[in-house]
Formats: C-alpha cells, structure tokens, sequence
C-alpha cells in the first residue's frame, strides 16, 4: 500500500501542476490580441489538458485505492467525506477548465483576465484545505 500512496501522492502533484498552470494560460489567452499568439495559446491549453487528464484520473483512482485499502485499519472520519467533496470539486473544476479551453479555441470566451486571474486561486485553496485535512483529521 505504501507504494500506492506514493504513486497517489506523485499523481495529485503532478495533476495539481496542470491545474494551476492551465487558467494562468487562460489569463494570457484573455490578455492577447493577435490571432497567432492565440492560436499558440490555444494549442498549448490543449495539450496541457489531455497531458493533465489522465494524470487527474490515476490520483483519483488511487485515492479511491487507498480509501478502501485501508478502511478496515483506520478509522474514517468526517474528514475524509469532506475531502472526498473537495476532489469531486476539483474533478468539475478540471471538467470545467476544458470547457473554457474549448472556448478559448473557438474565439467564444466573454471573460477577462481578472477573472482567470481568480479562478486561477481556486485549486490552491483545495490544496490547502486537502492537505490540512489529510494531515490533521480534525473530525
């Protein structure tokens, strides 16, 4: 199981990664005027998300792993339902940024860079309160 957990582990960074640098191309994206950069940006969004996806996949497959792997040996708490609610949040939020990226390409975005520039803070505040309930199982 511990190779689970670090495999687990090295996915929901990885993943993580992608989460916090695809709207930051869509802050960039909302930013530019000439079609080439955009078409670039574009190009790059989407090939950040199918890398990204599959990464999302795996840690949630091996969260699930761990979740049931270990439920006879621990006790489960709150915590854990909490932070099963915070993945599933971020598993719309992925879904959610593929959307926006199929804005992007087809010139149907309405937002602006401000507004990426927040939505971008989302997936680090998940993090936040992931790990601090991982760490601490406060209830």
């Amino acid at each position: 199981m511990l190779v689970v957990k670090a495999l687990h582990i090295s996915f929901v960074v990885a993943w993580f990664a992608g989460l916090f640098y695809l709207p930051r191309l869509f802050v960039n994206h909302a930013m530019v005027e000439d079609a080439a950069t955009r078409e670039r940006l574009a190009l790059m969004e989407l090939k950040l998300y199918r890398f990204m996806t599959p990464l999302g996949i795996l840690a949630v497959v091996l969260g699930f792993w761990l979740w049931f792997g270990y439920a006879d040996m621990i006790v489960i708490g709150g915590w854990l339902h909490l932070k099963t609610a915070l993945v599933s949040f971020l598993i719309v939020y992925h879904l959610y940024c593929g959307r926006l990226m199929r804005d992007f390409a087809a010139g149907r975005n309405t937002r602006s860079h401000k507004w990426y520039r927040v939505f971008n803070e989302v997936p680090v505040l998940v993090l936040f309160a992931s790990v601090f309930l991982v760490v601490l199982k406060p209830f």
